[in-house]
């Protein structure tokens, strides 16, 4: 009787064990379906930030590349921009006269030969008309000619009459010459010159292709010979004069690249490439100029600006981006790319369906080991609802995703600073170079949002 106590002793302490260990993988279980939910929200990921357009738009964000620059073996100038004196040019009038219209203002693209303005004088239909009278006489005047010849050769006429007649007609058109290039010079073509078309204003001329930089007359000006109507500059051929102290002298040589950027707005970058060194002293000073010839656009340069400009030493170059596109938090350095996380999402939601298939599995097993099945449906629902929880939802149309990615910055100048990527990114990735600021504090307000 006492060993039968001691059995059914046994088996119920036996009981009361296996229930405790049922409810602890139950508290198990819900334990795992806790941290699962809340896990959604630590999942996600905290170096991206997606823009709809409206807000790219609001910020004037603006993309590059990262690029090869000439930052470190380098040598810093002043300079001033200048257009050759063979690319200015004054418009003048031949004779003097009464403005009557002026057909451009400054500012405005002119071609060589285009009319800027129109001059009326007595003087210059006068020109016209004794243009047409001393053709005609040179045209008598040699009829005359070959007939006396004639009339000599009969022994009709003398020969002295032939010698005067000879005189006269190269005198006419010794005049007839005279007369015609100083129609030419003044615009009228003397071939098509007839006494229907005599032209009562003298038209002004643009005498080569440029803008025109300023207008020096008024309508009903009153004008003498050879005054400037206007003045017209021509940037194509535009350089720089960079002045470099006897010191630095030896580092220069023909052929080198210059970057500069416009001292009063240095937003843009140009590129110049040196041609010539002067052999003289600039006066008053001790600097030499050092002439380079300005490549590629010329949009917004103009003659006589001051710039700031590198001449770089050496070949060897680095990676950089504009300096706004760098930002920094907590003492590290940053730059945003654009990134496509699409594939990624999938990968992720992929993994986190196998996971929710494992942990199926493990809650068959916990179905054989406690015969559970209630608890076991119930287990594998939540697993479902996590792997759907951490699939996030695709960026719509014309929204775009954004990367922080940690950089060491290094050499700033002209507009620019080094960079070494501490975070491998593929190649030809869009940075972000104008809003990367914004772009940052609205990475940082999400984070504050997703703090529990």
């Amino acid at each position: 009787m006492k060993n039968l106590k001691i059995v059914i002793t046994i088996i119920a302490t036996a009981m009361f064990f296996g229930s405790c260990g049922s409810d602890a993988t139950s508290g198990k279980e819900e334990g795992h379906d806790e941290h699962g939910g809340g896990g959604h929200e630590e999942h996600e990921n905290e170096s991206t930030v997606t823009l709809t357009a409206e807000q790219m738009k609001s910020i004037k964000m603006q993309l590059g590349s990262i690029e090869k620059k000439q930052l470190t073996a380098s040598l810093k100038a002043n300079g001033i921009l200048k257009v050759p004196n063979q690319n200015k040019a004054s418009a003048t009038s031949l004779l003097g006269g009464v403005v009557k219209t002026i057909l451009v203002q400054p500012g405005n693209t002119v071609t060589k030969g285009q009319t800027i303005a129109t001059i009326g004088n007595t003087a210059f239909i006068i020109l016209q008309e004794e243009f047409l009278t001393v053709s005609a006489k040179t045209d008598l005047a040699q009829i005359e000619f070959e007939r006396q010849k004639e009339l000599n050769k009969g022994n009709a006429g003398s020969l002295k009459m032939v010698q005067q007649s000879e005189a006269e007609i190269k005198g006419l058109k010794a005049r007839k010459s005279s007369l015609q290039k100083q129609l030419e010079l003044i615009g009228i073509n003397p071939a098509t010159l007839t006494s229907d078309n005599i032209s009562s204003v003298l038209n002004i001329t643009s005498p080569i292709s440029g803008a025109v930089s300023s207008v020096l007359v008024n309508i009903g000006s009153n004008i003498d010979a050879n005054t400037n109507i206007a003045e017209i500059v021509d940037n194509s051929q535009l350089h720089l004069d960079l002045y470099v102290y006897e010191k630095d002298l030896t580092k220069l040589k023909e052929g080198q690249t210059i970057h500069f950027t416009l001292t009063n707005n240095a937003g843009k970058e140009y590129d110049a490439k040196v041609y010539g060194i002067s052999n003289t002293f600039e006066e008053n000073t001790k600097a030499i100029a050092v002439h380079a010839q300005v490549e590629g656009d010329k949009t917004g340069l103009i003659d006589g600006m001051s710039i700031t400009a590198l001449v770089s030493l050496e070949n060897p170059t680095v990676d950089a981006v504009p300096t706004d596109a760098i930002v920094s938090l907590q003492g590290q350095d940053f730059i945003f790319v654009v990134t496509d996380e699409h594939g990624e999402e999938e990968h992720h939601a992929e993994g986190e369906k196998d996971n929710g298939e494992a942990e199926h599995k493990h809650v068959e097993g916990e179905k054989e080991e406690h015969a559970d099945a209630k608890s076991t449906d119930k287990h594998d629902e939540h697993g479902h609802a996590h792997a759907e929880g951490e699939k996030k939802e695709q960026p719509k149309e014309g929204e775009m995703t954004f990367e922080k990615i940690p950089v060491r910055k290094g050499t700033t100048d002209v507009g620019y600073s080094e960079i070494t990527l501490l975070k491998e990114i593929p190649a030809n990735s869009k940075v972000v170079v104008n809003g990367a600021f914004f772009i940052l504090a609205k990475m940082s307000n999400k984070g504050e949002g997703h703090q529990h």
